[in-house]
């Protein structure tokens, strides 16, 4: 037993130095604004934690009711065993549930208010000090499962306030409040930078496998923003060092590097097999140095692909955990492995590491962002991340980073979409005949605002108007104009004009927008006046005939004689071939005075070239030359 004792005395001696180190460093608990609206007793803006589990509205805001339950005060049960619901009744108020703090983790609490019904937690503290972060449970396979499937947000409020909250719900007061994370996120430019805190080790258990899957999921957005110039990327990977009395320990040279500078907890926590924390080490360093190299080369989003790859290709499981491995995937990507091993160094020597040394300095906080000690951790703008690693979560804090009316395309995505235009069309415009909605969801919650549909853009405040303007407005839903169709044809008030926008067609009558009735051109003697004319109305038009033999001229409404008809037709045609002729015979005249006068020209010139030639111009053959000769 002393043995054993002895064995591992060392590395829980380092264990204790890692504590310590944590005891010491600076917390910042990262906290969101509440505000009570009503009632006026308590009324004002107080801070509350941000729960590190579940989904923030981050760059958005909640409103709601606070509830305390009667019964299952700590929500440390299932409500359904108490047959007590909290689902927020159709156009009410969603369901803010305040519990107490104690008796089990956080998270379950969370978890049973959100299976209820709840729409966001608020835990009153139990004593009386600062605000803390709630964090989820260790290592717990029972508690993992339902921690990945919280999807509401939490916060922790002081003792004092909570009591507060309670006597007013007790005294009947109905207590509402926003919950505020516009100001979580600091968002002070067009381009947000974040710091992933991450780890090679792929045997950590719960943390480790949410942590890779996060990295997979996230990978393809991390590249679109970063390759767009709109964020800074960087990773960092968390390390300690071996007290100095015990560097040449059998335990110390297993879990570190460069004479117990660098060190690492062992993956499988068994000092006698498998991989060591030296191991974990040495590929932390090296996906650093696949950052670096990359990054000078103009490509830092390549580290995405290495981590992903590396994952996939060299598992702990499989056993190829190793250089070997992960030389493959640097050859298959491009990397210099050169300017790799130089930025690596030599992990044996007993001197200082440069790029591991910068990693042990940056996890000591600066400025509004604490000490990095929870792996993994994230950092937006120098502020930590709180809540769930994952894909929508984090891409909304990023897109909440972005200087409003500044964010990139991607944060206005489905992944970040609030969904607040599935209820009620969030309160915006919408034409349910041509399915045309105004609301717009994004990731600050949904905006109101008229569209561009097919290049044709409405006009209107969003809410209670819109309508479409421009060039092509009446192929949308006819401009929202009248239109009908009728024995085959169709008709259309709408008029592609900016100073007219529906106008009742020829043979209609109307505003142009409910309604075009037809004219009854018979009835109100428009047409068909003449006295041997008989009026028949249609849909839109009229019909005039002639009694007997005769032929209705429209353009004249007036009725003539077929055969004076044919007989003007006749004149008519004699007449076009008259004109035709002339003017052929018009044109044959001018050709032929045309051919002869260039005759005569010559002739002239022919004649004057013979009795008074030029020096420089030979005599000129012509016809009366021929016939002397």
């Amino acid at each position: 037993m002393m043995k054993q004792l002895l064995y591992f005395l060392p590395w829980l001696l380092l264990s204790l130095l890692m504590i310590t180190s944590l005891s010491e460093a600076r917390f910042v608990v990262e906290k969101n604004s509440l505000s009570v609206t009503s009632p006026e007793s308590i009324k004002g803006t107080h801070d509350s934690a941000i729960g590190n589990f579940g989904i923030p509205q981050y760059g958005g805001s909640m409103a709601g009711t606070v509830v305390y339950p009667k019964e299952n005060h700590k929500s440390c049960k299932e409500f359904s065993d108490f047959s007590i619901s909290f689902k927020s009744q159709p156009g009410a108020l969603p369901i803010f549930l305040l519990v107490d703090r104690g008796d089990c983790f956080f998270a379950l609490k969370v978890w049973n208010a959100q299976k209820a019904g709840a729409s966001a937690v608020l835990v009153a503290d139990n004593v009386d000090e600062p605000l803390i972060t709630m964090d989820t449970p260790e290592e717990d396979v029972a508690s993992a499962k339902y921690i990945e499937n919280i999807t509401i947000p939490s916060a922790l409020v002081t003792k004092g306030f909570g009591e507060k909250l309670k006597k007013a719900i007790s005294g009947g007061d109905m207590v509402n409040l926003n919950l505020d994370w516009r100001e979580a996120v600091p968002h002070p430019d067009d381009r947000v930078e974040y710091e992933l805190w991450t780890n090679s080790n792929d045997e950590c258990g719960v943390k480790c496998d949410m942590l890779m899957e996060f990295v997979k999921d996230f990978k393809g957005a991390a590249q679109i923003l970063e390759k767009g110039g709109f964020t800074q990327f960087r990773p960092h990977y968390i390390t300690w060092y071996c007290p100095h009395t015990f560097t040449l320990s059998r335990q110390c040279k297993s879990q570190c590097i460069n004479k117990g500078r660098y060190c690492a907890p062992d993956p499988e926590q068994d000092f006698s097999s498998g991989y060591d924390g030296k191991d974990v080490v040495v590929e932390n360093l090296r996906q650093l140095c696949v950052y670096k190299v990359a990054n000078e080369t103009g490509k830092p989003w390549v580290w995405w692909d290495y981590v992903t790859d590396f994952q996939i290709r060299c598992p702990m499981k499989e056993k190829k955990y190793n250089k070997d491995c992960a030389d493959s995937v640097i050859k298959s990507l491009g990397i210099d492995s050169r300017k790799l091993d130089k930025c690596m160094g030599d992990p044996d020597a007993d001197m200082d590491n440069p790029v591991l040394k910068e990693e042990q300095n940056a996890q000591v906080g600066k400025g509004s962002r604490g000490d990095v000690t929870i792996l993994p951790s994230l950092v937006v703008n120098n502020r930590q991340y709180r809540g769930k690693l994952e894909k929508s979560a984090v891409l909304k804090a990023l897109c909440s980073g972005f200087e409003e009316t500044t964010e990139p395309a991607i944060c206005l995505s489905t992944d970040v979409e609030s969904n607040e235009c599935l209820d009620k069309n969030g309160g915006c415009w919408q034409d349910k005949s041509a399915n045309i909605t105004a609301c717009k969801d994004t990731f600050r919650g949904r905006v109101c605002e008229c569209p561009t549909v097919d290049g044709v853009r409405f006009k209107g405040d969003g809410y209670s108007h819109c309508e479409p303007s421009g060039p092509g407005r009446c192929t949308i839903n006819n401009g929202g104009c009248w239109h009908e169709e009728r024995d085959g044809h169709a008709f259309s008030a709408c008029v592609d004009k900016d100073s007219v926008k529906c106008e009742c067609p020829p043979g209609f009558k109307g505003d142009g927008i409910k309604k075009c009735d037809d004219i009854n051109e018979c009835k109100e003697k428009k047409a068909c006046q003449c006295p041997e004319c008989s009026c028949k109305n249609t849909w839109g038009s009229y019909e005039c005939s002639c009694s007997g033999d005769l032929l209705y001229m429209r353009d004249h409404d007036t009725c003539i004689s077929k055969t004076g008809a044919q007989v003007r037709s006749a004149w008519a045609a004699v007449w076009l071939i008259m004109l035709s002729l002339g003017l052929a015979a018009g044109g044959a005249y001018l050709v032929y005075k045309y051919r002869l006068r260039q005759y005569m020209d010559s002739e002239i010139r022919a004649i004057m070239a013979q009795y008074m030639p030029l020096d420089s111009q030979p005599e000129v053959q012509n016809h009366v030359n021929d016939e002397r000769a």
